[in-house]
């Protein structure tokens, strides 16, 4: 079995971040939702519980992942993806 797959992730549902600091780490995304008129999406860094949640921004090729720099939108952003969880579960 390969490693990506005992963690529950399609392989076209995994992305690899690559951090400043010239790290990478991969994770399986849980999905992307809206909140405050924005897109945002939620990660899990394989083998993990954490979640990553960032800005997100699609375009045809291509995606941009965007840091919430704002502990306010942040926050509220954490509540809606929360909210989101707990109805799917």
């Amino acid at each position: 079995m390969a490693e990506k797959e005992k963690y529950g992730y399609e392989e076209e549902d995994i992305l690899t971040l690559e951090f400043d600091d010239g790290t990478e780490e991969e994770c399986g995304i849980l999905g992307v939702f809206d909140a405050l008129g924005k897109e945002y999406i939620a990660l899990n860094p394989l083998g993990t519980e954490d979640v990553y949640i960032y800005g997100y921004k699609e375009y045809e090729e291509d995606y941009d992942l965007i840091d919430i720099t704002d502990d306010e939108e942040y926050k509220k952003v954490v509540e809606e993806f929360e909210k989101l969880a707990v109805e799917e579960a």
